[in-house]
């Protein structure tokens, strides 16, 4: 059963619990106005930064920095809101140094919130989204508009100082990174030359051959023999046919068969020669085959490594491009569009409408609990509220007595204001009887 439902019921709840929700409400007025002067104004300055893109063209000159605007920002932000960064920020400018219940983690939790990087993305080339941004706004929140301006500054040129910085890393190792991969092919390139050098010399290839050549040369051997053992049989016929009968003298003789002696050894030698050239000739065809494939694999490797070192090179080429237009400043860059300024407002809310804020808070919390006390006891009061209720007229409705007694303060100031009203009201129309 609720109590109030007219106008008359809730200004007989206002009459009744004027003292709970005056006491409310000044107590919400000096809340208010400590909540007022006790807390500090906020004052926001903010840096703009424009984000170039590269003065030459990709096209033309190709920086090796691949990676979206928007994703090499995100890396910064994260390096700026380290904890150790943030630690310096604050013993830098002495920031919180009045409050010193609070610790170095809370500050840092704070000085995190005070500071905002926001990026406006740049317009879309076709549909395709290539994460660029061109606009980059940092802004600071503090309790004083020096210190705002301040650490607004030092966070932007902190942007610009990491970002350089990023660039010129990420093109110094990617530089560092191929002129590696060329150093390192070229040496394998050099040890693979000089295993096939070892391996020809130790096959007896070092001049260039072939399985044709070889049989060709082994067939030059076969006719060779073939001649010097004509030779050697012609040489012992003729050995053999010497005239012994006693008609040639025996010292020409003697001479004679000297001298086809040494033809014989001479052609002996030659044939053993020719004897031991065909037999390693013969041993290399019959491994010609495993050397031919060594041979493959070998001249294979080299030049995958050949097509590896041109695509290294290529690329060590780029990157030193990419190097070349970092180190001239002619890549991506981040210039000032708007420096920070000292902010000449507050941010914050004035202290008359936190003032005022605070009394309209109060009146509200008076209210309610006045509500809350009557529901507390939902009392039938009146005879309207009673017919209201139940549906029965009051025949007699008898007011309530009470025993009168002395009031003190504020409230017998009032009744003696109240009483002397009612008594110039009744000498007025004493005295004016047509107003009766």
């Amino acid at each position: 059963m609720g109590p109030i439902f007219t106008l008359a019921d809730f200004l007989d709840m206002l009459r009744r619990r004027v003292g709970v929700i005056s006491a409310v409400i000044i107590a919400g007025c000096f809340g208010s106005l400590i909540w007022a002067m006790t807390t500090p104004h906020m004052y926001q300055s903010a840096e703009v930064i424009q984000i170039e893109q590269p003065q030459i063209s990709d096209e033309l000159a190709r920086s090796t920095v691949e990676s979206s605007a928007a994703r090499r920002l995100q890396l910064i932000e994260q390096q700026l809101m380290a904890h150790d960064n943030l630690v310096k920020v604050i013993n830098q400018f002495n920031l919180y140094g009045g409050d010193t219940e609070t610790g170095i983690t809370e500050k840092v939790a704070l000085l995190r919130q005070a500071i905002t990087i926001t990026g406006v993305a740049a317009v879309r080339e076709g549909f395709a989204d290539d994460g660029a941004i061109s606009i980059l706004t940092i802004s600071a929140e503090m309790d004083s508009a020096e210190n705002a301006q301040a650490i607004a500054h030092l966070f932007a040129d902190q942007t610009r100082a990491l970002a350089t910085s990023q660039r010129q890393m990420q093109t110094t190792e990617t530089l560092a990174f191929f002129e590696e991969q060329e150093k390192n092919l070229l040496a394998e390139i050099a040890t693979l030359e000089a295993s096939l050098a070892e391996f020809r010399s130790a096959n007896d290839i070092s001049v260039e051959g072939s399985l044709d050549f070889s049989r060709s040369e082994l067939g030059s051997l076969n006719d060779a023999l073939l001649t010097l053992d004509r030779e050697i049989i012609t040489a012992e016929l003729a050995r053999e046919n010497l005239d012994r009968s006693g008609n040639t003298r025996a010292a020409t003789i003697k001479r004679e068969e000297e001298e086809l002696d040494r033809l014989l050894a001479s052609l002996s030698t030659q044939r053993q020669l020719l004897l031991d050239r065909r037999a390693a000739l013969s041993a290399s065809i019959e491994t010609r085959p495993e050397v031919e494939r060594t041979l493959a694999e070998f001249e294979r490797r080299t030049t995958q490594l050949q097509d590896r070192l041109e695509v290294i090179a290529t690329r060590r080429s780029e990157a030193e491009v990419g190097f070349t237009l970092e180190n001239a400043a002619r890549g991506e860059r981040f210039t000032t569009l708007e420096e920070a300024r000292v902010p000449e407002q507050p941010i914050s809310m004035s202290r008359k409408k936190r003032m005022l804020l605070g009394v309209v808070a109060a009146t509200g919390l008076g209210l309610m609990l006045a509500f809350l006390l009557e529901l507390r006891r939902p009392v039938i009061r009146t005879a309207r509220q009673m017919q209201r209720e139940t549906g029965l007229l009051p025949v007699v409705s008898i007011p309530e007595t009470r025993s009168p007694k002395e009031r003190k303060g504020i409230a017998k100031l009032w009744q003696d204001r109240s009483e002397a009203g009612l008594q110039g009201r009744a000498a007025r129309q004493a005295r004016h009887p047509a107003n009766k």
